[in-house]
């Protein structure tokens, strides 16, 4: 707990925002986005004009992190600050029908009630809340049975449990504050943009002193991709083919629907004093690692691995701010940050008050506005049991202290979806082993490990593992 403590005293004695001055506050995060997939970060093909003109105006992250490799704990740990292994959500979270038995722990999962969110926070802040996109913090959405966006703090939700469906073209699985809306024609990124800014307008004719938060989940470009014709066409003569064509399109088309919300920002001339948060939930995803994963042709750029890998690239993803009345703009920082960061620091801008039940692993990040480093108490901890090398899986732990990596494997544990009482003792027997460690400032690629004699990062990264074990929710098993 002296950790925790550590952060409070943080916030507290350092000057919080002025009332007046508090910032509306936007999230913007995309899924299955590469590193490498923006035109700022290099893609040789894909045009992404309006995210590099939010660069340009702001600060783009080299070492931005998500909370997990994969969406749903990366979600859970992003409107947490926590790493999601202590809400309970290891992996992704299938959808389970409300109505019939519980055969799998897996059905059990959800970011539960008792959790602390971001829009929480803030709206107990007084701020106005709005959701709009995917959720994926739940198996059992749109249901009582379970916590759904509302419970978490959001005024307003417009939402899909996964992925939007059949795709991302004329989606009909979408729900509005709890009522089901039927097949909506477009596509889903323009559909979820349209939903928050309507939203956004209304908010600002009605109360247009009143600070926003909006949480804008886009499904793009997670598999089944579908992209605009005319798009497609832009593509198609340096793509490898036409399903590499359409997932160039889909990436220009969330870039497109940023832009319309950023657009409604300046006409409704809130853009200065809105922070604007842009990045992903993980790496991207392989091409054919599952049947409908044909147009996956998103890239990590330098980095080693792909979704699911705890090697960088499952959750080294683009990260870019923009706050205009505070941020100057074109700054570049290679400073590590992560989503888990993202609580604390809208804390101190909101005035948002911190429980002191419970462990946060982000720290506030409003140093990095300055060209200042970041003063963390702990290094950012990733512990994922189903992970994926690129041939199998396996249960694995990883660590960046500092510019080092280290990577174990558990041992003794089989690869796992959910932790619950069957398998909880053989995790906390399981031991870190085949360690691998790399210095990340000139080695990014991960490709030459370093001596493990003499180093101390495994010790400390099992150490750390078996902390977070103490502090992990563990589902009840489930008798078949």
């Amino acid at each position: 707990m002296k950790h925790l403590f550590a952060l409070l005293l943080l916030i507290s004695i350092v000057p919080i925002v002025e009332s007046a001055e508090r910032p509306n506050i936007v999230v913007i995060l995309c899924d299955d986005l590469g590193w490498g997939d923006l035109q700022n970060y290099g893609h040789p093909h894909i045009k992404t004009p309006r995210l590099l003109k939010l660069a340009e105006q702001g600060i783009q992250f080299s070492n931005f992190y998500s909370a997990a490799p994969v969406c749903s704990p990366s979600r859970v740990g992003l409107l947490t600050g926590r790493i999601p292994n202590r809400s309970g959500v290891y992996d992704w979270i299938p959808d389970a029908n409300p109505a019939a038995p519980v055969t799998r722990s897996q059905q059990l999962v959800e970011m539960r009630r008792q959790e602390f969110t971001i829009p929480q926070m803030l709206q107990a802040a007084g701020y106005a809340t709005c959701m709009s996109g995917k959720w994926h913090c739940n198996a059992m959405f749109n249901s009582d049975k379970q916590a759904q966006p509302g419970d978490h703090g959001f005024d307003h939700w417009f939402a899909t449990q996964n992925n939007a469906a059949p795709s991302h073209e004329n989606p009909r699985n979408f729900v509005r504050n709890g009522e089901q809306v039927g097949q909506i024609e477009g596509y889903s990124c323009q559909i979820v943009a349209d939903e928050a800014i309507s939203w956004l307008e209304q908010h600002h004719k009605e109360e247009p002193e009143q600070p926003f938060f909006i949480y804008m989940a886009f499904h793009e470009p997670h598999e089944p991709v579908a992209s605009p014709p005319e798009l497609v066409a832009k593509y198609k003569d340096v793509a490898r083919n036409v399903d590499e064509a359409h997932y160039f399109a889909n990436v220009e088309n969330l870039d497109s629907a940023a832009g319309k919300l950023l657009d409604a920002l300046d006409r409704l001339k809130v853009s200065e004093n809105t922070l604007v948060v842009f990045t992903s939930d993980n790496g991207p995803e392989t091409l054919n690692r599952y049947p409908n994963a044909k147009r996956s042709y998103g890239t990590p750029g330098h980095l080693r691995g792909m979704k699911l890998h705890t090697h960088d690239a499952g959750f080294h993803v683009a990260g870019i701010m923009r706050w205009p009345a505070k941020i100057a703009g074109g700054t570049k920082c290679d400073v590590p940050v992560s989503s888990l960061d993202l609580l604390p620091t809208f804390a101190q801008l909101s005035g948002g008050q911190l429980p002191d039940n419970r462990i946060f692993d982000g720290t506030s990040i409003l140093s990095v506005f300055e060209g200042n480093p970041v003063d963390r108490a702990r290094p950012l901890l990733w512990a994922y049991y189903n992970s994926y090398d690129g041939k199998t899986y396996l249960p694995t732990v990883a660590m960046r202290d500092g510019n080092m990596k280290v990577r174990a494997i558990v041992q003794g544990l089989p690869k796992t979806d959910n932790i619950d009482g069957a398998n909880v003792m053989a995790l906390q027997n399981a031991v870190l082993g085949d360690f691998e460690i790399y210095d990340l400032s000139d080695d990014p690629s991960e490709q030459h490990r370093l001596p493990l004699e003499g180093s101390p990062l495994p010790e400390k990264l099992s150490r750390l593992h078996a902390e977070l074990l103490k502090d992990c929710h563990i589902w009840p098993a489930v008798k078949k």
